[in-house]
């Protein structure tokens, strides 16, 4: 019989079968969820046994010493978190009930997840694709039932958009996949069939979406109660919502005016900075080489300082490949998405935005301002494809003593696996291009390109918690990102907007980063001169993507 984490997750996988293809388990490939009302009351009713089995073999604790010893009882304790945020997504009515992209996320995502990861044989993608398209009608023809909760005009724009662009990806370039996955003429008459059908699905829906009277007074905040257990139970974090945004808020002027000093330095003013490091790029040429380059320096940096054991998953960055270019743009179509923990491959790919000679060269010249060495350093190598999620990801897959650690950060549809694994996830991977900044590693613009970040996670997280306990509307969270931070007017929106539909998820990143720190200077302040960033850092990651604050006591209670 198996153990209650083991039903808990075997729970988990059945109820989200697209969680569990972009995990590694196989079972649920040809499955997309059902979503409706009835069958969420049942969850709930599993909720309750589950609960039931996890309280006999493992009462609830705070005794954090004994759950640092204990990884079953600290699995549970997480088990019963993670329901309780699944049970307040239920009832709050403000996810499944409210948000059309994400239906359209997940039955986009259930299919485009098979064609970036396909199981290990041809014939058994293109089974599980096809089978998945066909299943997209039935999804999405729930939709309309379960979507009563007034919608947001910004979050129905977003469904929209999602259902045309699949509409297309599915009708006119299932074949492009088709050819590079070598099918054979039977297979690849079900794939496209099922892709026409699953097309027609995505146009009726978008239709219908366009039809549903606009809102625009629709409520765009969870509420402040239900964000207090967001923050409680989600993050594992003992302050209350008001308490972390007035030290957000003080920690904003320093950040300000740490980012204003260091973009003098290496640009000559503030207004300079943004043209410097967009002159600042690789050629055509050099460019697919310049990530794997500085991924290589970032390793040797890593190793010089002893900052932690980096594993070896091969990485290699590609080009998006040609079937996905006209998508991805437009969809949460993620350069990383962190590797199957529970499926091994031998080499794991990085997309990036293609640039070749081929192109136009206004167009060429645009894509390498975008992607030049600030954000191939940074984003891309520091914080992504290696220091940060790449190695956190390899801790969290062979080291973790936690089971529910070690699936939960994964990228699924439109979010990860779990929400406890968010702060420790964002919070190392920005941790680590702090880390990137302090111990020497950045050019003097990498430097004020990362300060500005800083400022830029600080303002996501006065935005989440303001935003979503009524301290801001939807107009004044734009505002505020426009003017206090510069984004401008577009990406302040697209911002917010992103920020509504996922709240307690932007605070994360300040929340695990400033939790991280927090930690090290109480683990160096009682072990002095015998203090090691590898030993520290190999610590915290070896609890997995748990909550950087649980985590904290954890390695504090331990003797």
């Amino acid at each position: 019989m198996s153990s209650p984490i083991d039903q808990f997750l075997e729970q988990y996988f059945f109820r989200h079968p697209v969680n569990a293809t972009f995990t590694g388990v196989r079972l649920y490939d040809h499955e997309l969820p059902d979503w409706t009302r009835e069958v969420r009351d049942d969850e709930q009713d599993e909720f309750e046994a589950l609960t039931i089995a996890l309280d006999d073999a493992y009462p609830a604790s705070e005794d954090w010493a004994e759950l640092a010893r204990n990884p079953a009882h600290l699995d549970a304790e997480l088990a019963r978190a993670s329901m309780d945020i699944r049970q307040l997504e239920f009832e709050s009515r403000f996810f499944h009930d409210k948000n059309p992209a994400l239906w359209t996320g997940e039955a986009l995502f259930g299919v485009i997840g098979l064609m970036l990861r396909p199981p290990a044989t041809v014939e058994e993608a293109f089974a599980s694709i096809a089978m998945r398209l066909h299943d997209l009608p039935r999804f999405l023809a729930d939709m309309p039932a379960t979507l009563t909760e007034p919608m947001p005009p910004r979050w129905v724009d977003r469904a929209v958009r999602e259902c045309l662009v699949g509409a297309d990806l599915f009708r006119s370039k299932l074949a492009m996949w088709l050819d590079a996955a070598g099918a054979d003429d039977a297979s690849r008459l079900w794939v496209l069939e099922a892709g026409e059908v699953a097309a027609t699905a995505l146009d009726d829906a978008a239709k219908w979406l366009q039809d549903q009277p606009v809102l625009e007074d629709a409520s765009m905040s969870i509420g402040a109660e239900a964000y207090d257990v967001l923050l409680k139970r989600g993050h594992f974090c003992d302050v209350d919502a008001a308490t972390l945004l007035q030290r957000a808020q003080e920690a904003m002027p320093d950040a300000r005016e740490r980012f204003e000093s260091l973009a003098i330095e290496a640009a000559g003013s503030v207004e300079a900075l943004a043209e410097a490091i967009a002159e600042d790029h690789p050629s055509v040429g050099s460019y697919l080489a310049a990530f794997a380059d500085r991924w290589e320096q970032c390793r040797e940096f890593a190793a010089d300082h002893d900052l932690v054991e980096w594993g070896d998953w091969p990485l290699r960055y590609v080009p998006i490949p040609a079937w996905a270019a006209e998508a991805a743009p437009q969809l949460y179509f993620l350069f990383y998405r962190s590797p199957s923990p529970l499926e091994a491959r031998d080499e794991h790919l990085y997309l990036v935005t293609p640039i070749d000679a081929s192109l136009p060269e206004v167009e060429r010249e645009r894509r390498l301002r975008a992607w030049n060495h600030s954000v191939i350093t940074l984003n891309h190598v520091v914080h992504h494809g290696a220091l940060g999620h790449h190695v956190q990801n390899w801790h969290a897959t062979t080291r973790s003593t936690s089971k529910i650690g070690t699936v939960a950060a994964v990228d699924c549809a439109s979010r990860i696996g779990l929400f406890q694994g968010g702060s420790m996830a964002e919070g190392w991977a920005c941790y680590a291009t702090e880390l990137a900044d302090e111990l020497g590693f950045l050019t003097p613009l990498e430097r004020a390109s990362e300060q500005q970040s800083r400022v830029r996670m600080l303002a996501r997280a006065i935005v989440d918690i303001s935003l979503h306990t009524g301290l801001m509307t939807f107009d004044d969270a734009v505002d505020y990102y426009e003017a206090e931070v510069g984004m401008p007017r577009a990406a302040a929106t697209a911002e917010a907007t992103k920020n509504s539909m996922f709240p307690g998820t932007a605070v994360m990143y300040w929340l695990g980063t400033q939790g991280i720190l927090d930690l090290r200077d109480a683990v160096q302040s009682k072990e002095g001169g015998a203090f090691s960033y590898r030993t520290f850092h190999d610590a915290l990651l070896s609890r997995g993507a748990i909550p950087v604050l649980l985590a904290a006591k954890l390695l504090l209670a331990e003797d």
